[in-house]
């Protein structure tokens, strides 16, 4: 007997035990089934199906509903009372137009489930992040590679295939959480404020009602600011023999320009040739480079020359400073950058530098210039800050003489560093 469509008899835990191999209705509740299937060396399998029209398709000539089958769970270890509210739970995201299969965490598959019926509007969190990426982060973030690399390996993976109106508040806990337990505890606050804009947009542009996100504080707990600065010993250190803590020439002039030009990384990986002119000792860095999208002018140091011209050399004919490949008409990523001298920093400790990042570099630059006196409203431009307050909208002076004297005296110092015994 292969198949038993009905039964007049109420399911009992006992009856359920009882049944032969077949398919079985429960009478009680709509659309439930019981599967029973013989298996070779063991009791048969008994397995909860809620049934579901999935479209029509043509058969003979005409129009005829096609049914499916979802599987629920599969008893005893599902009981008939949680079958049964399972269904019911279904039929309830059937009527609002979401397929249960994408209603809950579930293991990877391959390739996406063929829909239910006709879908009407994308609400996958796949057409989401899609959404978000073109619409949002690509138009109005400065460099939207790092936030997509973040959707990419932290959110997708998790919830592949997922309707984005079904993620709850406890699935966001609970991907936040396996972040921090990889000891990313920052990355998790950078994915939190994410996830919140990422479902904002939803709520925006239709494809979710609501926003699971619901925090009251950042998952990684707060984030100190660093304070690092290279002491002068360190300095000395590195400036001697770049090359020993660092493995290879261009992150060797890298490090050094930083450090002589108080810049940020992602600048320089975006600088062109054209943005350095040899001539002048200059280095334009434009509006669409600069945080913030306001671009200044760096004035150069003989010795912050020299550095460019090393790298010009390494370029082997590029556009660009940094190129991905020697040649290559591709800028490298500066995250690259950021990886690069992670893997260094064995090397620096051997040489006496503790730990240490690029962007420390711009802080020891901005600490340097303290100390020697430069007057902080000019320090603050060489790094290009945002001035406050009404000197900030209304002095538009480039202040390039002033900058350019306040590098000079840097560069002296750092020269001095560098012969010292």
């Amino acid at each position: 007997m292969r198949k038993r469509q009905g039964t007049s008899s109420s399911f009992t835990v006992t009856r359920i035990e009882a049944l032969p191999p077949g398919r079985y209705k429960d009478p009680a509740q709509r659309s439930l089934y019981l599967l029973v299937r013989k298996r070779i060396g063991a009791a048969p399998s008994r397995t909860w199906l809620h049934r579901v029209k999935a479209g029509k398709r043509k058969r003979k000539g005409k129009d005829t509903q096609r049914d499916t089958f979802l599987v629920i769970g599969h008893f005893p270890e599902t009981s008939l009372e949680a079958a049964r509210s399972a269904c019911r739970d279904q039929r309830e995201l059937l009527s609002q137009g979401i397929d249960p299969r994408s209603a809950r965490p579930r293991r990877r598959q391959r390739g996406r489930l063929p829909p239910l019926s006709a879908p009407g509007s994308d609400h996958s969190i796949e057409h989401l992040v899609s959404e978000f990426t073109e619409l949002y982060l690509r138009p109005k973030r400065e460099r939207p590679e790092y936030a997509e690399a973040i959707l990419k390996k932290n959110v997708l993976p998790e919830w592949e295939g997922r309707d984005a109106r079904t993620i709850k508040p406890r699935e966001v806990i609970e991907l936040l959480d396996k972040i921090v337990a990889r000891g990313r505890p920052v990355m998790a606050n950078r994915t939190a404020a994410l996830l919140t804009q990422l479902f904002k947009f939803g709520i925006h542009r239709a494809i979710v009602e609501t926003s699971p996100v619901q925090l009251l504080y950042k998952p990684g707990g707060k984030e100190r600011p660093r304070e690092r600065v290279l002491s002068d010993d360190e300095l000395a250190a590195f400036l001697k023999d770049p090359k020993a803590a660092t493995r290879f020439d261009r992150l060797a002039h890298v490090i050094t320009l930083l450090l002589l030009t108080g810049q940020r990384r992602g600048e320089l990986a975006l600088a062109r040739w054209s943005d350095v002119d040899f001539n002048a000792n200059t280095w334009t860095i434009p509006d669409e480079n600069a945080k913030g999208g306001r671009g200044h002018v760096v004035p150069l140091s003989d010795w912050a020359v020299e550095e460019l011209r090393a790298l010009k050399a390494l370029s082997e004919g590029s556009r660009w400073v940094l190129p991905a490949t020697p040649g290559s008409d591709d800028h490298l990523d500066p995250h690259a950058l950021t990886r690069s001298m992670a893997k260094c920093l064995d090397r620096f400790k051997a040489q006496g530098i503790a730990a240490l990042t690029l962007h420390d570099l711009r802080r020891t630059c901005r600490t340097g210039l303290a100390r020697l006196k430069v007057e902080p409203h000019i320090a603050e431009r060489v790094l290009n800050h945002v001035q406050p307050g009404i000197e900030g909208v209304y002095d538009r002076h480039a202040y390039l003489d002033e900058k350019r004297e306040a590098l000079e005296k840097w560069a002296a110092h750092l020269q001095r560093l560098r012969g010292a015994n």
